[in-house]
């Protein structure tokens, strides 16, 4: 039977308020119960060696991987998106749908729900996003705009109903019909609601975000642009208080347009996500985003068109990218990956950073920035070693 109460020693631990060195952290019942220089030696201890240990990373935004999508609509695939996304330290993470066919977004719903009620095998599932369907054709990216529609009350009620409650946010275009009436309607229901695939002004972002709009999707992209007499949706999420999704892929934004954003928004307002497509751990070549056919080459997803169709992003290589890029500490680019979401959903009281009291949800990573094994509530879901940390627990059970 694995150990309960055991601690791992790594040369770091990246907790949320301070970094610690050559300490051990302890972990009892699944909780984190210590951060100490000095350890009880009738507490079983592994010694992670010249390793960092951080918070377990939260994907907010993510499609797919391992060529299977969120738009399957089965728990096979979800499960393999699951187990992927422990490989890169995620712990938790918000199953995105795409624009397609109402019944086949109903029965993708449907299975988020299913999914967010079981303990999977890698990442859990926290809820489902609706990414698709209430957009604008400007902007739409790889959004097929034969499947848009009208958003109204009743659509909204069927999504619900249909992820069992289980809809943490739905995306929109400010400019739609009633816009600012249904994201009222979708804030009684506790649904979070972000802006992006649109046109708007800033005056009809800003009346969004008054009606009760939380911020951007994927920032720059899919939106408006900035014009110094028309700052458009995007200098509307930037200069307001706001949340802005970031995909720091080197190829969504310049490192200079990340390290603006990283001036202009506080660290609680950005959210690292992946925007992964189910091309993601692929390699090059053609695949579905939704109802849109897209080509990966160099790493790279487009539509035919040419507009960007997600990433191939993991979200541990976001965090180095953001803090190389934009000139960050560490420790910041990490939180906007795992405490920043935890903030946005409202969890953050148990999860999201290393502190005492929160859940054991962590990711090891190697002195070159690699995850070696990822644990949600104490418990080795992932170790990419032959040797397997689970194994190391039950030895000191």
């Amino acid at each position: 039977m694995q150990s309960n109460h055991y601690a791992l020693k790594a040369a770091t631990i990246v907790g949320e308020d301070n970094n610690y060195t050559d300490h051990y952290l302890v972990i009892k019942a699944g909780v984190i119960n210590a951060i100490t220089a000095s350890l009880d030696p009738a507490i079983p201890c592994i010694d992670l060696g010249e390793t960092t240990l951080v918070p377990g990373l939260i994907d907010l935004h993510i499609h797919g991987r391992q060529g299977c999508d969120v738009m399957d609509a089965t728990m096979t695939s979800m499960t393999t998106i699951s187990n992927s996304l422990a490989s890169h330290g995620v712990t938790g993470f918000l199953a995105t749908t795409v624009t397609s066919s109402w019944q086949e977004t109903l029965d993708a719903m449907k299975n988020i729900g299913q999914a967010s009620q079981q303990t999977m095998s890698g990442a859990q599932v926290l809820g489902g996003y609706s990414e698709g369907l209430f957009f604008t054709n400007e902007h739409k990216g790889a959004h097929n705009e034969q499947y848009f529609l009208e958003l109204t009350h009743q659509r909204i009620d069927d999504l619900i109903n249909a992820s069992n409650h289980h809809l943490k946010v739905l995306a929109l275009a400010p400019e739609i019909a009633n816009a600012c009436e249904m994201i009222e309607y979708l804030n009684e229901k506790k649904i979070k609601v972000m802006l992006g695939h649109t046109d708007a002004t800033y005056d009809e972002t800003l009346d969004a975000i008054n009606a009760g709009a939380c911020g951007g999707v994927h920032v720059f992209n899919g939106m408006r642009g900035i014009h110094h007499r028309e700052p458009g949706c995007t200098g509307a999420v930037l200069v307001h208080n706001t949340n802005v999704e970031v995909i720091a892929d080197g190829i969504h934004l310049h490192p200079a347009i990340l390290k603006m954003i990283c001036q202009l928004k506080k660290q609680q307002q950005i959210t690292l996500i992946s925007d992964c497509s189910n091309a993601g751990g692929l390699g090059d070549g053609h695949y579905q985003l939704g109802k849109t056919a897209i080509e990966v080459k160099d790493g790279v997803a487009r539509t035919q068109s040419g507009s960007l169709a997600g990433s191939t992003l993991t979200l541990e290589k976001a965090v180095f990218n953001l803090s190389n890029m934009a000139e960050i500490e560490l420790r910041d680019a990490i939180h906007m990956a795992s405490l920043s979401p935890a903030q946005f959903l409202g969890i953050d009281k148990t999860v999201g950073s290393i502190a005492l009291g929160k859940q054991a949800d962590l990711a090891i990573l190697d002195p070159h920035g690699k995850v070696q094994a990822t644990i949600i509530q104490g418990r080795c879901i992932y170790n990419a070693a032959q040797e397997s940390l689970s194994d190391h627990l039950n030895n000191i059970a």
